[in-house]
C-alpha cells in the first residue's frame, strides 16, 4: 500500500482542513513510500518508537505527534531521538489531534461517551479555536453522584479516578465531556446546563471554578480518555485497506 492513499484517506476522513489545530495534522514525518503494517497510538514517544520499531511498523499513525506550534526549532535531545529512531528506520509518523477529538464516529468524545453510556440528548457545545469540541447528553435514567462516578471509572478501566470535585447536584441528569486536557470547557458545559463534567486533566484554576459553578467536576486521566479514537482508526483502516495490518499500540500512561 502507498503511504500517500493511506494518509490521504485519512485526512479526508478526519477533515483535517475544518480545524486551526495547535500543531500540523497528517503527515509529520516520512518514511518509506510503502506501507504493509501501521500502529495506531495516543502518545508519539520514545517507549511507542521502540516498539512499533520491534513490531515492523512501516506508519504510526498517533493522537499526539512530535510536532507542535510553529514546528521543531531545534533537532536536539529528545527530538533528535524520536526522529532519528524513525527516520533511520524509515518509519513514517502520521498525526490528528482536534480532528481525532471531534470526529462523531472515530473521536474521542464520542468513544468515551459510548463507554459511559452517555446515549440520549447528544449534542456539541463549547468553541476551542472556531470548533465546538464538547460532547454533552444524558444517561437513560439519572444516577446518582456515587454511581455516576462509578460508571465514569469504569468507562475508562480505572479503579479510582485522579480528581473528582463533587460540586454538583447530588443527582447527575446532564454530562458534559471533552477528552484531554479541557478544563477550559468546564464554564460552557455550565453555561449549557450540565451537572458533571468530565474531561483527562485539569489545570490548578478549574478546582475552585467548579466550585464555584456547582458543579462536579472530574478527571479521569489524560491517556485514559483519548484511547477511544485510536482504538476506532485500526478498524476503520482495516474496512477500507483489506491488505494493510493494522494494530492498536497501547503504552499507557497513569496521568
Amino acid at each position: 500500500m502507498r503511504l500517500g492513499e493511506v494518509v490521504s484517506f485519512l485526512d479526508s476522513t478526519l477533515e483535517i482542513g475544518k480545524f486551526r489545530d495547535y500543531g500540523p495534522n497528517g503527515l509529520q514525518v516520512e518514511g518509506s513510500p510503502e506501507v504493509d503494517k501501521v500502529v495506531t497510538v495516543v502518545s508519539t514517544n520514545a517507549q511507542v518508537i521502540q516498539r512499533a520499531i520491534a513490531m515492523e511498523a512501516d506508519l504510526i499513525v498517533a493522537h499526539h505527534g512530535l510536532i507542535w506550534g510553529g514546528g521543531i526549532e531545534r533537532v536536539v535531545g529528545s527530538s533528535a531521538q524520536r526522529l532519528g529512531a524513525l527516520l533511520s528506520n524509515s518509519i513514517s509518523l502520521a498525526a490528528y489531534h482536534l480532528p481525532l477529538d471531534a470526529h462523531p464516529r472515530l473521536g474521542n468524545n464520542v468513544g468515551l461517551a459510548d463507554a459511559i453510556a452517555l446515549q440520549a440528548n447528544r449534542k456539541t457545545f463549547g468553541d476551542v479555536r472556531g470548533h465546538e469540541l464538547g460532547l454533552m447528553g444524558t444517561w437513560a435514567t439519572p444516577l446518582s453522584l456515587p454511581e455516576a462516578i462509578q460508571r465514569i471509572a469504569t468507562g475508562v478501566q480505572r479503579s479510582e479516578l485522579p480528581f473528582v470535585f463533587p460540586y454538583g447536584p447530588e443527582v447527575i441528569r446532564t454530562v458534559g465531556l471533552c477528552t484531554g486536557a479541557a478544563s477550559d470547557l468546564m464554564e460552557a458545559a455550565a453555561n449549557e446546563g450540565c451537572d458533571l463534567f468530565l474531561t483527562g486533566e485539569l489545570s490548578e484554576r478549574s478546582a475552585e471554578l467548579a466550585r464555584e459553578l456547582q458543579i462536579t467536576l472530574v478527571a479521569a486521566g489524560h491517556y485514559a480518555t483519548e484511547v477511544f479514537g485510536a482504538t476506532r482508526l485500526v478498524d476503520e483502516l482495516r474496512m477500507k485497506f483489506a491488505d494493510l495490518e493494522v494494530e492498536f499500540l497501547d503504552v499507557p500512561t497513569p496521568l
